[in-house]
């Protein structure tokens, strides 16, 4: 008697990469809806003075690109996704809290590249602003030991390399299956100068974390369409 095949389709790979000065568990309250599995992409040493374009092809050698897939990419994590995006055109892009182009950089960020202060600034005062930063923003506790252990434990090199890499980004725009959830209230990448698809109103820049249900479902919306 001949053996059953099965029929049954496998789950699509939704890749997910964190934000600056963070990792995979900031990702722990996101549940996508059946039929995709989530992949959490580990960050890599970046080179000296490598360009984020650079980095980001680099990142995408742990990306199955044989088989249709999604990007999910956080804060730093969006902008290295959309330069993925574009060189290797997923079936669907995801942006959240964060940047589809260098065009979108708030002036500031442009006023403060020519001084290169992310080589002159100690990182300790980076990290010692984002965990004071804590005390006064809405998630959990739990929550929030866990990202001041995430931050803690974060490599200076990379923090370093990474606003660098921020500061002199420079690349055309996204294209394709592309949507960007953004919260109403980021204070580090304010929403005005951005454009989203899908805007979470009171949403800080760590929604993934304190609103997690909102966007889950805005996930679950845009995975379902075709």
């Amino acid at each position: 008697m001949a053996a059953k095949v099965s029929l049954r389709k496998s789950a699509m790979k939704v890749y997910f990469i964190p934000g600056l000065g963070a990792d995979k568990r900031v990702f722990k309250n996101i549940e996508l809806p059946g039929g995709y599995e989530m992949v959490n992409i580990d960050w890599l040493e970046p080179a000296k003075e490598e360009s984020l374009p650079h980095y980001a092809q680099r990142l995408a050698n742990s990306i199955n690109t044989a088989e249709p897939y999604v990007m999910v990419g956080l804060s730093f994590g969006g902008m290295l996704a959309a330069e993925i995006s574009r060189l290797f055109k997923p079936a669907k892009t995801i942006l959240i809290s964060s940047l589809p182009s260098p065009k979108n950089l708030p002036p500031y960020f442009k006023i403060l590249a020519p001084l290169k202060l992310q080589n002159i600034i100690p990182i300790s005062l980076f990290k010692n602003a984002s965990l004071a930063k804590r005390l006064f923003t809405t998630e959990s506790r739990d929550d929030k030991e866990l990202l001041r252990k995430i931050i803690s434990e974060t490599d200076p090199h990379f923090i370093r390399w990474a606003l660098g890499a921020i500061l002199t980004w420079d690349g055309p725009e996204t294209h394709g299956k592309f949507y960007h959830i953004h919260g109403s209230s980021d204070k580090l990448l304010p929403v005005r100068f951005v454009h989203p698809t899908h805007i979470i109103k009171g949403g800080g820049h760590l929604m993934v974390m304190n609103r997690a249900a909102e966007v889950n479902r805005i996930l679950g919306m845009i995975l379902g369409e075709q």
